[in-house]
């Protein structure tokens, strides 16, 4: 072929190619964002891992849960007192309720390990003995700070729980073991969950046969007071590596959240959605299969 023919093809394909730069390079661009997009979820659906499909989930989502207990302050029914529970069984709930490890190591159910805003007493459960919270009464009434084993025969044959683990200072494990032991004993259909990912972890490791859960919610904005790294983390679900949740419970007011979408669309995990105050809210959240924890009023 004559040089000066090859040298015009040259031209050609140089003027060509600089004419479709402007083109080719938003598409390079493009094509590399999608590769880090599709990267960041591989790796987060990796962090996240759920674990999906578990039995007890038969009986759990019959029902709807009373947040500790069918409580009502004006009707003389405190939060997590056994008249609560009692309630919500007659009216047909099942219940959640949040248990500290006492001195001693029994399991006490109570919200804040402070007494301050439920009995009027500044000491903490978790550092009395069993017959020394025996002596605090709630809100002003007759009612007493209940065991869990007092608790847990109300609902037998009956209604299922909800039971969280509060845990405080480093008794994840002890805490975690006490509480399987103790629902052992009961013919009570249950699950356990809990915001410490260390306790859920427990339960991974040492009973997986019992139906757990991960309680969160938009930490960046409440804070978990361990630091911004963990705030991150934990809104965004990247514990379940760890501890392969069977359920996300996640504030309501925050379930829009895309780490919690995308939970329930790449491992089909179940969502429970915590403290539903409004028949309009719960309506939305059931519509979603959600299931809910409500207070405040009766569905």
């Amino acid at each position: 072929m004559p040089l000066i023919v090859c040298l015009l093809i040259l031209i050609a394909a140089l003027a060509v190619g600089a004419a479709l730069l402007p083109l080719a390079l938003p598409l390079l661009l493009l094509l590399g964002a999608v590769q880090v997009v599709l990267l960041y979820f591989l790796l987060w659906a990796a962090l996240a891992r759920c674990r999906k499909g578990h039995p007890a989930w038969a009986v759990l989502k019959r029902f709807r849960y009373a947040h500790r207990g069918l409580h009502d302050s004006a009707r003389g029914l405190p939060e997590n007192s056994l008249a609560a529970f009692r309630a919500a069984v007659e009216h047909g709930y099942g219940a959640e309720l949040d248990v500290h490890l006492t001195r001693d190591g029994r399991l006490a159910v109570i919200h804040d390990d402070s007494l301050l805003r439920t009995a009027g007493a500044d000491v903490r459960a978790s550092q009395l003995t069993a017959p020394e919270l025996d002596e605090y009464r709630l809100e002003g009434t007759g009612e007493k700070i209940p065991f869990l084993e007092e608790v847990l025969p109300l609902f037998e044959g009956r209604a299922p729980l909800i039971v969280e683990l509060k845990v405080d200072g480093g008794n994840a494990a002890p805490l975690a073991r006490a509480a399987c032991e103790l629902l052992d004993r009961y013919r009570v259909d249950y699950c356990v969950e809990s915001f410490h990912p260390q306790a859920v972890r427990w339960l991974k490791k040492h009973r997986p046969d019992v139906c757990r859960g991960q309680l969160s919610e938009n930490f960046l904005r409440t804070h978990t007071g361990l630091g911004m790294a963990a705030d991150f983390a934990m809104t965004h679900l990247l514990t379940g590596f760890l501890t392969t949740p069977d359920f996300i419970a996640y504030n309501h007011l925050h379930r829009r959240r895309l780490a919690l979408k995308l939970a329930r669309q790449a491992w089909g995990v179940q969502e429970v959605s915590w403290t539903i105050r409004t028949p309009q809210a719960l309506a939305e959240c059931e519509g979603d299969g959600c299931l809910p924890i409500f207070e405040g009023f009766q569905p």
